[in-house]
């Protein structure tokens, strides 16, 4: 282990965790595909810590069609009773359902605004927001931002994409910094 300064949620000891941190979490992501992928992702982590749905993550790009929305969008009765006997991804109908009304609310977006990715970075007006917090504890757990997103997605047919939901999908993909100022990668993707 290195002796690199990082926000405590990663912990110590978990290299797939440290990983994560240190290479993805508030990186700034723009493709259209892999920001409906993390969304899914991040509904699927309601009520449960985020390494659960990271180790589960590859098994779920299998078992999602590589996060195709077109066919994700048609899938059926059989195909969600198949995925809800998969162990490799969280088996709650109510997520897997999610995840096929999203993928509709995503091609409605694509048809209607083109871009899937503009309309979401415009709600922090196309850029990284910036903040400056000293400890995890300063953190909020959503935003005006998140909380105007989330209204959104649900108006679009979305599930799953609550304000604290849709505040972690932000951070995630770099809507947001929220790298504490001591950890490294604060810096780093400041710049």
């Amino acid at each position: 282990m290195d002796n690199k300064v990082r926000c405590a949620w990663c912990g110590t000891t978990d290299p797939l965790y440290i990983r994560y941190h240190d290479e993805e979490w508030g990186v700034p992501i723009y493709d259209d595909r892999l920001l409906f992928a993390k969304l899914i992702l991040d509904g699927a982590q309601a009520g449960l810590s985020w390494i659960t749905i990271l180790r589960k993550r590859e098994n779920y790009w299998a078992a999602f069609d590589q996060f195709d929305p077109e066919k994700i969008a048609r899938y059926d009765d059989a195909k969600i009773a198949e995925l809800l006997q998969n162990p490799g991804i969280v088996r709650n109908r109510l997520k897997v359902q999610s995840a096929v009304k999203n993928a509709r609310g995503y091609l409605e977006i694509m048809e209607k605004e083109s871009s899937f990715s503009r309309f979401l970075w415009d709600f922090v007006d196309g850029c990284p927001i910036q903040n400056s917090w000293r400890s995890m504890a300063e953190v909020p757990a959503e935003t005006a931002e998140s909380q105007a997103m989330s209204k959104e997605l649900k108006k679009r047919g979305f599930s799953f994409v609550g304000p604290t939901i849709v505040y972690a999908f932000m951070q995630a993909v770099g809507m947001v910094n929220d790298h504490v100022v001591d950890c490294f990668r604060y810096a780093e993707l400041r710049s």
